[in-house]
């Protein structure tokens, strides 16, 4: 205890400069954390604007068709795998779909899509298509509608009440093709995923494709994220290998590396700040010890031992490391939940973060393990800095210590 009195002491003996170094760790804790936050925001960002956009949680196959997505690898027979999840407790809604690729054209132009069939007000309990409408509406005469985005509307040159034709290659190996009437023009945060999707009621998709009551997947949300797991297990043990039960983390692998990603890539930007940190710790403690030579000679001529030494100035930088840490990770901390709450506007480059399919407004997530961890690595770097200026200390002779001017 006496050891940690003279240890905050001799801290204040000159506050500039303490102060000086204290800033530094605030500022460098406090950048941590932002860019901490930042990055993981924006990478579950777009996670969760692909899983509430088409991907969801989970997806039932027949075994194959996430490797080769056509019309002969649908379901020959969904009932099965529809009552087993119906039945699962921890489902909490699903939706069947139809996916082929296809042909979408217009009187001036045309363009190679993704044809999803859907049940239109299942789709809207799994998925968020229906809230990305702009302008007209989400299905619902059924006649014979399509909902399309923006980007392709401007593609081929359509507008709402326009038709259009769409073609895709059926079961029987003929090229089936079905007039729409285009009743919606919708805008997601992905400009890739805009390019590629048009909706169409599940009905008319399988009559175009000649497959009559064939699926090609279930869509599923689970009751929490954190049961994905445990619900893919379940279905998969049940319904064996005559089908394929996907989660999003093997639906969407490059996504959740990046976000697995974030972590190493937060570690070296630790180590980075905490190596910049360490030149001016250095620099402080060599400034301290230098200017109470004369204190170290009086002190190591009574009896003081090198450890004694040792641990009073490593005291020093815990403290300098722990309020810096402390102030920095409650600024940081702060910004990030407080920009989390109301959200980044980044609208200016809302034309390059589509091309991510992040969205025009960011927000930072927290994670306070993550900020815990940076804590204590700059704080166990602010310790290690202070080693060096204390091994000067332990090496000064006590006459020549008294004796130095």
């Amino acid at each position: 205890m006496m050891l940690l009195q003279v240890a905050w002491r001799n801290l204040w003996r000159n506050k500039r400069r303490s102060a000086v170094i204290l800033t530094s760790i605030i500022i460098g804790v406090a950048a941590m954390d932002w860019m901490d936050g930042l990055g993981r925001g924006w990478v579950a960002q777009m996670l969760d604007n692909q899983l509430g956009a088409h991907t969801a949680h989970l997806q039932i196959h027949a075994a194959g068709f996430n490797d080769n997505k056509v019309v002969q690898n649908f379901m020959a027979q969904s009932d099965t795998a529809i009552a087993a999840v119906h039945n699962h407790a921890l489902v909490a809604r699903y939706s069947r779909r139809i996916t082929a690729f296809g042909l979408l054209s217009s009187a001036t132009n045309s363009s190679g899509v993704s044809i999803v069939g859907i049940q239109p007000e299942q789709e809207k309990l799994v998925t968020t298509i229906h809230s990305y409408i702009i302008e007209g509406k989400y299905f619902q005469t059924g006649d014979r509608e399509i909902v399309i985005s923006k980007q392709m509307a401007k593609t081929l040159d359509v507008g709402l009440g326009d038709r259009v034709v769409a073609m895709a290659s059926g079961l029987d190996g003929t090229v089936g093709s079905e007039m729409f009437r285009v009743v919606g023009l919708y805008q997601s945060s992905s400009l890739s995923f805009d390019r590629r999707y048009v909706y169409v009621p599940i009905d008319l998709a399988q009559g175009m494709l000649h497959v009559d009551n064939r699926i090609a997947e279930i869509a599923i949300v689970a009751d929490n994220i954190d049961s994905v797991e445990v619900i893919k297990n379940a279905l998969a043990s049940r319904l064996g290998p005559t089908y394929e039960v996907l989660s999003y983390r093997e639906l969407l692998p490059s996504l959740v590396s990046q976000l697995e990603m974030v972590n190493s890539l937060m570690f070296l930007i630790y180590i980075l700040i905490g190596a910049a940190l360490i030149f001016g710790i250095i620099n402080t403690f060599l400034m301290a010890v230098y200017e109470r030579i004369h204190e170290f000679g009086v002190l190591k001529s009574i009896g003081m031992k090198n450890w004694y030494v040792l641990v009073m100035i490593e005291l020093e930088a815990l403290l300098l490391g722990v309020i810096g840490c402390v102030i920095g990770t409650v600024l940081g901390g702060g910004v990030v939940l407080l920009v989390g709450h109301v959200g980044l506007n980044l609208a200016l480059f809302s034309e390059g973060l589509a091309a991510f399919g992040s969205g025009a407004t960011l927000y930072p997530m927290i994670d306070w393990f993550s900020i815990t961890i940076g804590a204590v690595i700059i704080l166990l770097i602010c310790m290690f800095a202070a080693i060096y200026p204390a091994r000067r200390a332990m090496k000064l002779e006590p006459v020549q210590a008294i004796m130095y001017v």
